[in-house]
């Protein structure tokens, strides 16, 4: 028998599909993750949070992040130069979600069957 709901259905239209296209990729939710546990941070405080990053990661998956309006960017115009980062409010809004990841992770973790 075929779902006649889900032949019509498009996965890309879903307000899941936008979500995981924010924060998929190896390095954004630990990115958001840190932010929300000790923001503002600077870059070379996460790049040592996230180890094993290169520079030049690090800087693409921040700048999308700032592109699609969920982190902040503040530069200090010094010498040398200061950045910081932290969410933005709409980054504050999708903590809930990830703080639910966490616990769901926390609650978890041990029981792997």
């Amino acid at each position: 028998m075929i779902n006649n709901y889900i032949k019509d259905a498009n996965f890309e239209d879903t307000g899941f599909s936008y979500t995981l296209s924010l924060i998929s990729g190896k390095h954004k939710m630990v990115i958001l993750y840190c932010l929300m546990e000790f923001e503002p941070v600077r870059f070379n405080e996460l790049r040592r949070y996230l180890k094993n990053i290169s520079d030049k990661t690090l800087s693409s998956n921040l700048k999308a992040l700032e592109s699609d309006r969920l982190i902040v960017r503040k530069e200090f115009p010094q010498i040398p130069p200061k950045v910081e980062y932290s969410l933005s409010e709409r980054g504050r809004s999708l903590m809930a979600v990830l703080d639910r990841l966490c616990v769901w992770g926390e609650e978890n973790k041990g029981s792997a069957d």
